[in-house]
């Protein structure tokens, strides 16, 4: 078997009809998996399914509407998706969501929550559903996209930060739970990415430039350079590694580049 083949493994990713996810996803249906694509809009996610089937095999990839902070909407994404192509043998938590840039003395209660519920309490929400399948089956994999900010102190982004945080314990906790069962659960970080999510820390020239600057590999990342990372962590070529963090960040957290403030 090649390190890289997901041929016949069926994969969910969250947030997946655009920037990260939506690279991901591609990826993965490129290696063969079949792929349930979700976010918010089910009209976004059919547009992103159509393309990954036209470019693949029909059928490679299913849309199912979803909004994180519903676990009503998580169990229906679940459901969905093993009805429709089987049981899920990789889960990708990208969806996340950040209410907040600023100092963490303005923060509301209420963004604070959502914050927290989104990027942490949902992944939780996903893992419990998926998990039985994957430990009956004894293989799986779960790589959880978390971010530097949760490495890093930052004036900017601070509550998405901790929430980022937790994810990787998250992903710690869950390795050591799940690991006898043979299931793998990882986090990937990335830096600082273009995309529509991340555009207030890159859309100033000024910012981006200076950022860069301090990136050994002197420049910001791409979709594509973070989708790498998580084809890695649900292909066998990871089957040893579990409980792990991949930075995915050019070299800026090792020479000290700030996000974005």
């Amino acid at each position: 078997m090649s390190l890289f083949d997901l041929s016949g493994l069926v994969a969910i990713v969250t947030g997946s009809s655009r920037g990260i996810g939506r690279a991901i996803a591609e990826r993965l249906a490129e290696h063969g998996a079949r792929v349930t694509i979700s976010s918010r809009s089910q009209e976004d996610c059919q547009a992103v399914a159509d393309a990954i089937n036209a470019a693949n095999l029909p059928g490679q990839a299913i849309a199912v509407a979803a909004n994180i902070s519903s676990k009503e909407d998580l169990s229906r994404l679940v459901e969905r998706t093993r009805e429709t192509v089987g049981a899920i043998d990789i889960l990708v938590c990208n969806a996340a969501t950040n209410v907040h840039l600023g100092s963490m003395a303005e923060l509301s209660d209420a963004q604070f929550r959502k914050i927290f519920e989104n990027n942490v309490l949902s992944n939780h929400w996903l893992i419990q559903m998926v998990a039985p399948d994957m430990i009956a089956r004894r293989d799986g994999a779960i790589v959880i996209i978390s971010s530097v900010a949760g490495m890093v102190g930052s004036a900017r982004i601070g509550a998405y930060g901790v929430s980022k945080a937790a994810d990787l314990q998250l992903a710690r906790n869950l390795a050591a739970e799940l690991g006898p069962h043979n299931v793998r659960v990882n986090c990937v970080a990335p830096g600082v990415v273009r995309t529509q999510f991340a555009r207030p820390l890159w859309e100033d020239s000024e910012t981006s430039q200076a950022a860069e600057a301090h990136t050994p590999l002197r420049r910001l990342g791409e979709p594509d350079d973070v989708a790498g990372a998580a084809v890695f962590l649900s292909a066998p070529a990871a089957r040893f590694v579990t409980g792990q963090v991949i930075v995915v960040d050019g070299g800026a957290t090792v020479s000290g580049a700030s996000l974005g403030e």
